[in-house]
């Protein structure tokens, strides 16, 4: 399902109205009546109070409070905007509503005798909203989030930004919320995701063209999809046809790294597993692991690697793996550095690279250089010393500060920073965190709906590194890989969540839940 902007759905709105001749009338009616619909659904008849602004989201309040005051509920409109004020089709609907008979009172601020009792329609502001709420709407927002009153929003809970989900000043907090046509962006951005409540995603006609076009580059991760992407395993298969990852991760005292990626790599299904360790470790990895089998490497000194084991992994890719998941516990050092630079440009098979191995890339230009797809899987963390490591390179400054400053942007602009990333860089960047977002180089973004709080705990990551490495092994694109990687990884922390509670839940109860979350998957 595609994912939009404010900008992207006034175009599919002015799109509908002019080329396809719907008149903006007819879609401010369906958009109400299907909400006054689902709330007859919701709620039992009850007092219902609608707060409505100017513009066309406070049309479609006002045909809301028409509609349940036809049906006979007790229904009252607040209307935050003078008569002269209000926009060509908010006019239209209020004079109607006023020929109908349906109270309206033009006010300025709230008392809670306006909300006793009441169901209250948050109407005030729409998708467009551009600047921060103040003055009298201000206190009037802050007034309902501080009654204790049941609060459905229309299209998007008015202070939350339909393209960033960032809180405008003051915004509502919302127990359900109703769109129309597809999902905006700040439904499923934090902190907005926060603020709706329970979404529901109404059809009131658009065109479907319009809803799918090729235009609209992000998409929220389905789970009917998402099971179509599920390798088949034929009857008349043998472990050769689903894939052999070679997993070159762990170091002196992060030896739970490799095991967890190798553990979740061969649990999704890859058909062969190596764990590549240094030299060292190779006999406590060999006495611990039992499906996987493991691949000495060469030493630094310390049960680190050295980057001689360039020579040892690329000779193993070419001659019996598919795909080369990296990182996870290496640590950094200038042997690492040089390790992962020899095999960014040299491996000509696939490569996840996570944690330590995304720390231990100084130079951004190599990831041009690379031969193969490259994955990247980082954290905000992460992701903000590649920025920072990026911009010094350019000049612009780097550090602990600049980190901090990058990270920050991050988490507000999630989707653009790793869409830009990875259109310069040319590689597949899976953003981890809250939602996960993938893109891709050629402009795509995926938004993940799957996972919960409980996930954030030590190992997770390694997890998904694990079982993003699986199924491309198994024969995926590495956008595929991805996104079957994340729901996936997601949909097993839920079912865990749901055994151990999310205090509870720890990574390796993710890769126990696996299995249930194929099962589950079969039925999509």
């Amino acid at each position: 399902m595609k994912v939009v902007t404010s900008q992207e759905m006034q175009d599919i709105d002015k799109a509908s109205i002019h080329r396809f001749g719907i008149p903006g009338q007819v879609l401010m009616e369906r958009a109400g009546m299907a909400v006054a619909s689902k709330i007859r659904e919701l709620f039992a008849q009850r007092k219902t109070v609608v707060l409505a602004g100017g513009g066309n989201n406070g049309g479609d309040g006002i045909v809301i409070a028409r509609e349940l005051f036809n049906s006979g509920w007790h229904v009252k409109i607040l209307l935050f905007a003078k008569q002269n004020k209000l926009s060509p089709d908010c006019l239209c609907q209020f004079k109607s509503a006023k020929q109908i008979g349906v109270p309206v009172e033009i006010r300025s601020g709230i008392t809670g005798g306006d909300l006793h009792s009441a169901l209250v329609v948050d109407a005030l502001f729409g998708t467009g909203l551009n600047k921060e709420i103040k003055g009298n709407l201000g206190g009037v927002i802050s007034f309902v989030n501080r009654a204790d009153a049941p609060v459905l929003s229309i299209d998007m809970p008015s202070g939350i930004s339909a393209d960033s989900g960032q809180v405008m000043g003051v915004a509502v907090k919302a127990d359900y919320t109703v769109t129309f046509g597809v999902p905006k962006r700040g439904h499923l951005l934090y902190p907005g995701a926060d603020y709706r409540g329970k979404l529901f995603i109404e059809n009131i006609g658009f065109p479907e063209e319009l809803l799918v076009s090729d235009d609209l580059s992000v998409e929220l991760i389905e789970k009917q999809y998402v099971s179509q992407l599920i390798p088949e395993r034929p009857r008349y298969s043998h472990k050769g046809d689903y894939g052999h990852v070679l997993v070159v991760a762990g170091s002196k005292g992060k030896t739970g790294a490799a095991f967890m990626a190798s553990k979740a790599c061969i649990r999704a299904g890859a058909g062969l597993v190596t764990v590549g360790v240094p030299e060292s470790l190779a006999d406590i990895v060999q006495s611990r692991v039992t499906e996987e089998m493991t691949l000495p490497l060469p030493d630094a000194g310390g049960g680190t690697l050295s980057s001689k084991a360039s020579s040892v992994i690329l000779r193993f890719l070419a001659e019996r793996a598919d795909v080369l998941c990296i990182g996870p516990g290496i640590g950094v050092s200038d042997e690492t550095r040089k390790l992962l630079a020899e095999l960014i440009v040299s491996s000509r098979a696939p490569m996840v690279i996570d944690a330590d191995g995304l720390n231990s890339i100084d130079d951004m230009a190599l990831f041009r250089k690379s031969q193969a797809p490259l994955v990247l899987t980082p954290h905000p963390g992460e992701m903000a010393r590649l920025l920072s490591k990026k911009a010094s390179a350019l000049g612009r400054g780097s550090g602990k500060e600049g980190s901090k400053g990058f990270k920050a942007h991050i988490e507000q602009e999630r989707i653009a920073t790793a869409l830009s990333f990875s259109q310069e860089t040319g590689t597949y960047l899976l953003l981890k965190g809250v939602p996960t977002v993938l893109a891709e180089p050629g402009g795509k973004v995926y938004i993940n709906p799957t996972g919960n709080p409980g996930m954030a705990t030590g190992g997770t990551g390694d997890v998904l590194t694990g079982m993003v490495s699986s199924f491309m092994a198994q024969g995926l694109n590495p956008t595929d890989g991805a996104i079957l990687g994340v729901y996936m990884h997601g949909l097993a922390g839920d079912i865990a969540a749901d055994k151990q509670g999310e205090h509870s839940l720890i990574a390796s109860d993710i890769i126990d839940s696996l299995s249930s979350a194929f099962k589950c998957m079969k039925n999509a």
